[in-house]
C-alpha cells in the first residue's frame, strides 16, 4: 500500500519514496510555449545570409571578387597605358612614375597587362561555369527526376565524359584548333568536358528533392510534370550547385592560365594572365618581379572564388552553421 503525503509539493508516493511536484501555477508553461507569431518565417536562403554577413572570410572574398571584375569589365578606369605598347629600351626597367610595377623583358608596362590580362581571364571563367551550369545542369535534372532508362543513359554519358581529364583533353582539343584560338575556343572545349560533376551533384540533389512533400502537393494541385521540375524541384535542390559553381569558377581561370602558360591557350595577341606568366619564365632569374604580378593577380582571384565557395558551403549546410 502506498502512504499519502500531505503536502502541496509532494504526490502519491511508495513507502521509502518521495516524488515532488510543483504545483501548476509555478510552472509558467504559457511563458516558455510562446512563440512569437508576428515575425514571418526565415527561408534557407535567408538563414545563409544572415550567417555569411557574420564571417570575415565572405567579405575579404567578396571584396577581392567584386575589384577582379570591376576590372575585367573596366581595365580602362584603373590604366590608361595601352599594354600592348611596347619600346625596347624600357626591358626589364624598374618601377617609374606611372609604371609601379615596372616593364617586362619586351618593354611593355606590367601593371597595364596586369590589368588587361583579368579580362580575358574572367572571362574564360565566368562563360566556362555558366556552360557547364547549364549543360550539367539540365542532363542531372532530367536523369534525376524521370530516372528509368533515361537516368541510364545519361549517367552513363556522364561516366564517359567524366573518364576523360579536362585538361588533358582541353590540350588535345586546343591543338587540333591551334588556328582558332580565342575566348569563345577555349571555353567551348573547357565547358564540353567539365560539365559533368555538375550533372552528377544535379542528379543527387533532384532524386531527393523529388520525394519531398511540397512536390507530392504539387502533384495534387494539378502542376504539370515540367512546372514541378523547373518551379519545384530545381529551386529547391541549388544550394550545392551553386557551391561547387562558385568553386568550378577558379578552376577554369587556372585551366585557361595553364593552357596559355604552354603556348596552346589564347594567343599572344590576346592579354592574358598565363601568357604573360609564360613569358615571364625568361627573365624569371634577373627580375623575378615580372612573374610575380601577374601570378599574384592570377592567386588573389582564384583564391577569392574557393573561398568564397567554401563561405558559401559552411551558410548552406546545417551541421557547419551549427558548429
Amino acid at each position: 500500500m502506498s502512504e499519502y503525503i500531505p503536502s502541496a509539493n509532494i504526490a502519491r508516493t511508495r513507502k521509502g519514496q518521495a516524488h515532488f511536484v510543483s504545483d501548476t501555477d509555478e510552472t509558467g508553461l504559457g511563458a516558455v510555449d510562446a512563440v512569437a507569431d508576428e515575425s514571418a518565417p526565415s527561408s534557407m536562403w535567408g538563414e545563409a545570409w544572415k550567417s555569411l554577413r557574420k564571417r570575415p572570410l565572405f567579405w575579404v572574398s567578396a571584396v577581392i571578387m567584386v575589384v577582379a571584375i570591376l576590372v575585367a569589365l573596366f581595365p580602362h578606369l584603373f590604366t590608361s597605358v595601352d599594354p600592348r605598347f611596347c619600346e625596347l629600351q624600357n626591358s626589364l626597367k624598374g618601377p617609374t612614375d606611372g609604371h609601379p610595377f615596372g616593364f617586362d623583358r619586351q618593354g611593355c608596362d606590367i601593371y597595364s597587362r596586369v590589368v588587361f590580362g583579368a579580362r580575358a581571364s574572367v572571362s574564360v571563367g565566368v562563360l566556362s561555369t555558366v556552360a557547364v551550369v547549364l549543360i550539367g545542369g539540365i542532363i542531372g535534372s532530367l536523369a534525376g527526376y524521370f530516372g528509368g532508362w533515361l537516368d541510364a543513359l545519361l549517367s552513363r554519358i556522364t561516366d564517359i565524359f567524366f573518364a576523360v581529364p579536362l585538361l588533358l583533353a582541353a590540350i588535345v582539343f586546343m591543338q587540333m584548333f591551334k588556328d582558332h584560338r580565342n575566348v569563345i575556343m577555349v571555353v567551348v572545349v573547357l565547358s564540353a568536358f567539365g560539365w559533368t560533376q555538375i550533372a552528377r551533384i544535379t542528379r543527387g540533389a533532384v532524386m531527393s528533392a523529388k520525394n519531398e512533400e511540397f512536390v507530392t502537393a504539387a502533384r495534387a494541385t494539378g502542376a504539370s510534370t515540367w512546372r514541378i521540375l523547373a518551379s519545384h524541384i530545381l529551386p529547391n535542390s541549388m544550394a550545392p550547385i551553386i557551391v561547387y559553381a562558385t568553386v568550378a569558377l577558379g578552376t577554369f581561370i587556372v585551366a585557361e592560365a595553364t593552357l596559355s602558360f604552354m603556348g596552346i591557350g589564347l594567343p599572344s595577341t590576346i592579354v592574358s594572365w598565363g601568357g604573360d606568366i609564360q613569358q615571364a619564365q625568361a627573365s624569371l632569374r634577373s627580375q623575378p618581379m615580372v612573374l610575380f604580378y601577374p601570378a599574384l593577380a592570377l592567386a588573389l582571384t582564384v583564391l577569392s572564388f574557393i573561398m568564397m565557395g567554401d563561405a558559401v558551403r559552411e551558410a548552406l549546410d546545417p551541421k557547419a552553421r551549427n558548429q
